[in-house]
């Protein structure tokens, strides 16, 4: 809806680059085109190269974020971890590598999600992920490690999630779902 029309900046906004993963500021004033808008963030090209700007600085673009989610109360029901995995895959599928229009559980990037109890709160549960990079230089990984977190984090009685970066088995193209290999066109 937004992509690729120019843009100017309403203040100064925190931003990712992409590739390194370096946090630049954007000043206001600058002219920017959203070039994706997947998973709640945007990427955007300016004189600075491709960035990435998170859903809580939407305003900078002129665009209605959703906010955080408000604290939600829970009860035992929501405790059942099956419910939560199933709740967490599809949070995981909201999460996108900012160069690649698609989430990382169909990039085949996520190697495996565990609900744990919360051992450290003593209340709700935890979500642990293990996954991996396209390549083991992205820049990008603690960015979309920390998304995916907060991402999990918002699932009715889930305490605490941790998402490990892990490099074996090293990830090849063979690991795309077929949904991913649609949307790239590579089947």
């Amino acid at each position: 809806m937004h992509e690729n029309s120019e843009i100017t900046l309403s203040r100064d906004v925190e931003a990712i680059q992409i590739p390194a993963g370096t946090i630049i500021t954007l000043p206001a004033g600058t002219t920017v085109v959203i070039t994706q808008s997947l998973g709640g963030s945007y990427t955007v090209a300016s004189p600075a190269g491709l960035s990435r700007i998170s859903e809580a600085n939407a305003d900078a673009l002129g665009l209605t974020a959703d906010g955080k989610p408000a604290e939600i109360p829970f009860t035992d029901a929501d405790l059942d971890p099956a419910k939560q995995e199933k709740a967490a895959w599809d949070k995981l599928k909201t999460c996108f590598d900012p160069e690649i229009p698609v989430n990382i559980v169909d990039l085949g990037l996520v190697y495996g999600c565990e609900v744990l109890p919360n051992e450290t709160a003593g209340k709700g549960s935890k979500i642990h992920v293990q996954m991996t990079l396209t390549a083991p230089g992205c820049g990008m990984g603690p960015s979309i490690a920390a998304d995916a977190e907060s991402k999990l984090r918002m699932i009715p009685g889930v305490a605490e999630a941790e998402v490990a970066l892990v490099w074996d088995p090293p990830w090849n193209q063979h690991m795309i779902t077929e949904t991913g290999k649609m949307k790239l066109g590579i089947l």
